[in-house]
């Protein structure tokens, strides 16, 4: 059975949006991270040229005319810059952006839930949107409704390279 909520600051509503694989597509980049030695470098460095996954961005734009809107991103810290400007560029809503603190390497499903409930301190949670299946579950398990984002196309070694690169190296 799921937690209780902690109850929020009285009327702030959020929507908690994921960024990789849900707004934005990360496929042509998961080849830098497929095979040992991965080079991390290369795969956030590229992340400032990720097609946007148009029903993701349709998708936190109707969110923001009903809620404020919280990015919440297993990217590092160092991804910031480049993020806002992907924003930008894509013309995403205004929101506050919650990115891996340097040198935190847990798990996807262990970091958002934990930012999760930080974030429950001082609003209500209305939705989280996320594509990492272990991310959904750990957040239902953990009391919050999620919106689980199934459309970004992907074979099974992108699959697997994704999976791999948020829960076993907590590194996206």
């Amino acid at each position: 059975m799921p937690a209780p909520r902690q109850q929020p600051a009285p009327g702030r509503q959020v929507a908690v949006v994921d960024i990789d694989g849900v707004l934005a597509d990360v496929r042509h980049r998961l080849h830098h991270v497929r095979e040992s030695p991965k080079d991390w470098g290369a795969f956030f460095a590229a992340a400032r040229h990720d097609p946007p996954l148009a029903e993701g961005l349709e998708v936190v734009r109707r969110l923001a005319e009903v809620y404020g809107i919280v990015y919440l991103s297993g990217r590092p810290e160092q991804c910031r810059r480049d993020t806002e400007e992907w924003f930008r560029r894509h013309g995403l809503p205004e929101g506050e952006l919650r990115l891996r603190p340097a040198r935190d390497r847990r798990p996807a499903r262990v970091l958002k839930v934990a930012e999760l409930r930080r974030i429950a301190r001082d609003a209500e949670v209305v939705v989280h949107v996320d594509d990492d299946p272990e991310v959904v579950a750990a957040s239902r398990a953990a009391g919050f409704d999620v919106l689980p984002a199934t459309w970004m196309p992907e074979d099974r070694d992108d699959a697997v390279a994704l999976r791999r690169a948020q829960e076993e190296d907590g590194r996206s």
